[in-house]
């Protein structure tokens, strides 16, 4: 690849180890560099004159600097993944542990990461969504957390994030408590779809269920980490089938990724004589 190539890729930033692969000579580096064409923003790495010293040059040139095993990760990966909208002033990044020091604007965790903690998004290293969502998540809340997990991540792929990556007690606590929040924040939001659809009659019953007694139809949710008991599951289900109830199971991931499918499967068992109240 040309060093002009890389500079459109890259915002305009380069290492001198790139140039020197792409075939600059070290004399002809340094004369772009005293000529104020390549303006440097951490050793050995450059801005080039023309571009903007926006926030993706800046994170780019932090990774570069890191040199070749660095890794993005806290909340500058998560506004490289799209998360957040804007990138910490100081950028976070993982250094295998013989690495120097940061810099002001450079955040230097020395640490070996799980591969399936590491991924590259548009050309750059930066840790799998699973971990970004946890770490992030530590430094901005359980709000934070609590939406990466209402959207796209899951919460088996955080959990497993977590335990390659221990010593944070706080992301510990943090998934304990989002595990807590989970089912009735699916049955709330199960509420939501069923009223938004403009079907009536629907209201919460008992632990995490939605109910229609008109209908007879109980609504079973589990939430994006159930993790209760399945026998007693089982029994609260069979109780309502032998006093004539439909009971209909669903999942987090339906009510986000399929939530046509479940609102249609749900109004065609609704359509059932009246019966009792649910206890």
């Amino acid at each position: 690849m040309t060093v002009d190539s890389l500079l459109v890729r890259q915002a305009g930033v380069v290492s001198r180890d790139q140039a020197l692969r792409a075939g600059l000579a070290p004399d002809a580096i340094d004369h772009l560099v005293r000529r104020r064409r390549w303006t440097s923003l951490h050793p050995q790495v450059y801005l080039a004159a023309g571009h903007r010293h926006g926030d993706e040059a800046a994170v780019r040139a932090a990774v570069l600097w890191g040199g070749p095993d660095a890794v993005l990760c806290g909340r500058a990966a998560a506004w490289w993944h799209g998360m957040v909208d804007r990138p910490p002033t100081a950028v976070r990044v993982t250094v295998p542990h013989r690495r120097p020091r940061g810099r002001p604007t450079v955040d230097v965790r020395r640490r070996a990461l799980h591969p399936e903690d590491v991924t590259t998004v548009r050309g750059l290293r930066v840790t799998a969504e699973a971990l970004t969502v946890l770490e992030t998540a530590v430094d901005l809340g359980d709000g934070f957390l609590d939406h990466a997990l209402q959207r796209s991540t899951r919460f088996p792929a955080v959990h497993a994030a977590h335990v390659r990556n221990p010593g944070s007690a706080r992301a510990g606590q943090l998934l304990a408590a989002a595990a807590d929040r989970s089912a009735p924040v699916a049955a709330d939001l199960l509420l939501r779809l069923l009223h938004a659809s403009g079907t009536r009659g629907w209201r919460p019953a008992t632990g995490a269920r939605v109910a229609c007694p008109d209908a007879h139809v109980a609504l079973e949710v589990d939430g994006w980490a159930w993790h209760g008991d399945p026998g007693a599951a089982e029994r609260r289900r069979g109780a309502l089938v032998a006093d004539g109830w439909t009971v209909l199971r669903y999942a987090w991931h339906d009510l986000v990724e399929r939530p046509e499918a479940v609102l249609a499967e749900i109004a065609a068992v609704s359509r059932r004589p009246p019966a009792a109240e649910l206890t």
